[in-house]
């Protein structure tokens, strides 16, 4: 039987412990009050309102689309659902790649706006400036490595990160600095097993993976993914727990011919 840590609140700091003491991390994704207070009461660790947004939400085929006040409207909606689960939020597609005092207005409108816990930004050195600036203001920051979809026109491609011996390297010291600049944790996408394990036991820092195997400190997924909601995506890594397309679609179907048949509402059913 698994234990669940008891805390009022999960922190960055709790995240530090759990990885000090071999607790595994689950973290999913959130984008609304409804969903985020489900997620909550269930006990999860960290919920993540992530830029994949664009994709579950609004329909974009990337996440490039989906902009600060977006995010923040997400995040907020979000935030106001939580008591105990550790809230981060992604910085969007261009609010902080270039330039660093853009980066850290975007953090705070974030963490002003939204009542969120913390930041996530993708990348490594080509980013390190920004991230020394937010957390100059004393905002938390979780990066992310490997698989980074807003540089999906870079790439070209949504295939596994670091298989080279050169990628895979830089990828090691972009760990490392992120670790040594204060960086809470760590999320290592589509990449080698064998990596993310490597990374994991030489940084301080948490880290949590999406197909990267289970040599990491903790988990994250889509939750639209994970429940079955969208049918069109099936990486290797992702498991399913429930068909929710299915069942909602079903239920759709049992509403529609009821109303049809007038079978709803009965007499029990109005006034």
């Amino acid at each position: 039987m698994t234990t669940l840590r008891v805390v009022n609140k999960v922190t960055t700091h709790v995240l530090k412990e759990m990885k000090l003491q071999g607790e595994k991390i689950a973290m999913l994704t959130a984008y609304d009050y409804s969903t985020a207070r489900i997620l909550d009461s269930a006990k999860i660790d960290v919920i993540l309102v992530g830029d994949s947004a664009s994709n579950v939400m609004a329909g974009h085929k990337t996440t490039l689309p989906i902009t600060l006040n977006e995010m923040i409207y997400h995040a907020s909606s979000v935030a106001r659902a939580i008591s105990r689960a550790l809230v981060i939020v992604d910085l969007p597609f261009g609010t902080y790649q270039g330039n660093s005092k853009e980066a850290l207005n975007s953090a705070i409108r974030i963490m002003k706006e939204s009542g969120a816990d913390a930041v996530k930004l993708e990348g490594g050195k080509e980013v390190i400036e920004s991230i020394d600036r937010i957390l100059s203001a004393g905002i938390p920051v979780m990066g992310h490595l490997g698989l980074t979809p807003q540089a999906i026109n870079k790439f070209g491609t949504y295939v596994v990160r670091a298989t080279e011996k050169d990628e895979a390297q830089r990828l090691v010291e972009d760990a490392h600095l992120l670790d040594k600049s204060g960086t809470f944790a760590l999320v290592l996408e589509k990449i080698p097993a064998k990596l993310a394990t490597q990374v994991t036991k030489e940084v301080k820092m948490p880290t949590i993976g999406i197909g990267a195997g289970n040599g990491v400190d903790g988990q994250v997924l889509v939750l639209h993914d994970m429940l079955g909601i969208t049918q069109e995506f099936s990486p290797r890594y992702l498991r399913r727990y429930h068909n929710l397309y299915e069942e909602i679609k079903g239920s759709v179907e049992s509403y529609i011919k009821d109303v049809k048949s007038l079978d709803f509402p009965n007499k029990k059913e109005q006034y």
